[in-house]
């Protein structure tokens, strides 16, 4: 495993994600809504990002975009040698694939799968995977690989999510609000487990949520509001999960 990185080695770690000047815009009818607008932001290899905010505030738009789900109206967003803003679908499906691993409020399992199955639907496809039952051992579920996800709870059925996400070795992973649709108990196993991966696979790990509870994991909180990022903060010491409360 890699070892974790304190708050002085990752803000000396590698800038990987570079945007400038992002905004994008939807057009419906006669009306055009403006979701984010001339976002400055640079990410580092090994951070854990919050991304706070209301709903409507730009987080998932912003998201999509670093996950080359989507692509700006204007201005630029590179990883590393990838210029996301201006790949092309292929482009993008292949940054995706080799680069990036995404965490839903809905788990997305396919429900006639054992959550073993469920994983080895990335390792299948990735060019350099970890075996699957790996996946499933760092999100504690090695006793539960047989079971579907019928079989499963909430937190369970999310940390197979998880396990899936992990499983090709992301250099990101991206989670949409991750505990929205847990409990409290279970949400704060699930961000024991996104800590546990940031920490032991050095991958940076953004988070978006409406709860700035969660805000006191992150390395950075980066808080948006109508589109624009309002204010970015370090934390000089980090929260455990089981410390948090909400």
């Amino acid at each position: 495993m890699i070892a974790a990185l304190d708050n002085h080695a990752v803000c000396d770690s590698e800038v990987v994600f570079h945007m400038h000047g992002v905004s994008k815009s939807y057009k419906t009818d006669a009306i055009e809504v403006m979701a984010l607008h001339s976002v400055e932001l640079e990410l580092k290899a090994g951070e854990f990002i919050v991304f706070l905010g209301p709903s409507g505030s730009g987080k998932s738009t912003l998201l999509n975009i670093l996950g080359g789900l989507d692509r700006p109206t204007s201005g630029d967003v590179r990883f590393r040698d990838h210029w996301l803003s201006k790949s092309d679908d292929a482009g993008l499906t292949r940054f995706r694939r080799e680069h990036v691993g995404f965490v839903f409020q809905f788990y997305n399992l396919i429900p006639s799968l054992t959550a073993l199955e469920n994983v080895m639907l990335v390792t299948e496809i990735a060019e350099d995977p970890m075996r699957p039952e790996e996946a499933l051992q760092l999100v504690g579920l090695t006793e539960r690989q047989n079971h579907f996800p019928a079989q499963l709870s909430g937190g369970e059925q999310q940390r197979v999510a998880i396990a899936r996400a992990i499983a090709k070795k992301p250099d990101i992973l991206l989670c949409d609000e991750p505990t929205g649709a847990l409990d409290f108990p279970t949400a704060k196993l699930v961000l024991d487990v996104l800590r546990q991966i940031n920490i032991e696979l050095a991958t940076l790990v953004a988070v978006i949520t409406h709860n700035s509870a969660i805000a006191g994991m992150a390395d950075r909180v980066i808080r948006l509001r109508s589109g624009e990022i309002v204010e970015i903060t370090h934390n000089a010491s980090k929260v455990l999960p089981e410390e948090l409360s909400w």
